[in-house]
């Protein structure tokens, strides 16, 4: 497996020989010149390239019913990625925890409007719909306590499988191209109850955080088993896409063991960029921040940009999806067109 540091001086190389950072000497062999370099580029990310738009709006649930693999970590990270990098993003926290929404400095005490009030109640997306601290690209939909008895209360509800879908696709049916965004994030809980199961039959595609330690690999098998499930009976077109390795430990050979064993079962499907054992990724939350805004310049936050970076390139050649035969049926969030202006977002607060 290759070493993440190794990655990241090919990384700082390849970007001192681009227009951006053609001053800097060509020489990175001290870590804290890496450090402060990583550092510029992601404060100063609205002033370089943009990652290339998708090649259709992408509905992507983050799923994994063990917890602490970095569900919401990685949501949450990779959302800010976009956002900085020029991608309007929309992070729905879809954990009753709230953990996504703390993240991104986003109120989510008792009586916030939440996605509890789009799933249950008669709200909009766009009503619960709440800006970021992070960047004006980015978007969250909060999540509430009270969403912790939304699997009871969605029980006797009509097509409870598909609330959620609906609601997204309403909401960004409804906005004007350049303002939909590009990337729509689920934050699941780590269940496999209904709530994730509105975020699979919501979602084109899955993200699977898998943390670089055997346990992670345990139950696996049983989320694979219920996507399918779901591909057979409600949404034909969720498929896993992407495959992320968290927690790495380079200390250890188990970490390599386990990075080598989900690479040749998934191929592919697993990101070259692998997210490190990080003190810096754990202490962001307590500051209502993300890693790249806490401290853009350690090894979490690089790592985060370089995933995004690789998810974006990866979303480039994807085809829209088709919209229902005969005009019948909400038209799927895939097969929306967007504006490819920079524009960012605008809530109903700020308008």
């Amino acid at each position: 497996m290759t070493d993440p540091g190794e990655r990241l001086r090919s990384s700082l190389a390849a970007d001192s020989s681009s227009a951006s950072f053609s001053a800097v000497p060509a020489d990175f062999d001290s870590p804290i010149a890496m450090e402060a370099l990583r550092a510029t580029r992601v404060l100063h990310a609205a002033h370089q390239e943009p990652f290339p738009a998708p090649g259709r709006i992408r509905v992507i649930t983050v799923a994994n019913q063990k917890g602490g693999v970095g569900k919401t970590t990685s949501t949450v990270n990779l959302g800010v990625a976009l956002a900085l990098y020029g991608l309007r993003t929309l992070v729905i926290d879809l954990d009753p925890q709230g953990n996504a929404s703390t993240a991104l400095g986003v109120a989510h005490s008792v009586g916030t409007p939440s996605i509890y009030d789009a799933l249950v109640g008669d709200s909009t997306l766009s009503e619960v719909v709440h800006p970021t601290t992070a960047s004006p690209n980015l978007l969250c939909v909060p999540a509430t306590i009270d969403l912790a008895g939304a699997e009871i209360e969605l029980v006797s509800v009509v097509a409870r499988e598909h609330r959620l879908r609906r609601a997204i696709e309403a909401y960004v049916a409804a906005l004007p191209r350049e303002r939909r965004p590009h990337y729509v994030l689920i934050d699941c809980p780590p269940s496999l109850g209904l709530l994730t199961l509105n975020a699979l039959v919501a979602g084109d595609e899955v993200l699977i955080p898998i943390q670089c330690e055997y346990y992670a690999l345990e139950g696996l098998g049983q989320l694979l088993n219920n996507i399918d499930l779901v591909r057979q009976h409600l949404n034909p077109g969720i498929a896993v896409r992407t495959i992320l390795l968290t927690m790495y430990d380079g200390r250890t050979k188990l970490a390599d063991q386990v990075a080598d064993e989900v690479r040749n079962h998934f191929g592919d499907l697993v990101l070259g960029a692998v997210i490190p054992r990080n003190v810096r990724v754990s202490e962001a939350p307590g500051y209502g921040q993300s890693v790249l805004t806490y401290d853009p310049g350690s090894r979490g936050s690089t790592s985060y940009v370089e995933a995004a970076r690789e998810l974006a390139r990866r979303g480039v050649d994807l085809p829209p999806l088709d919209a229902p035969a005969g005009g019948t049926g909400a038209t799927p969030v895939g097969a929306l067109a967007f504006g490819e202006t920079a524009e960012p977002f605008r809530t109903q607060e700020s308008q």
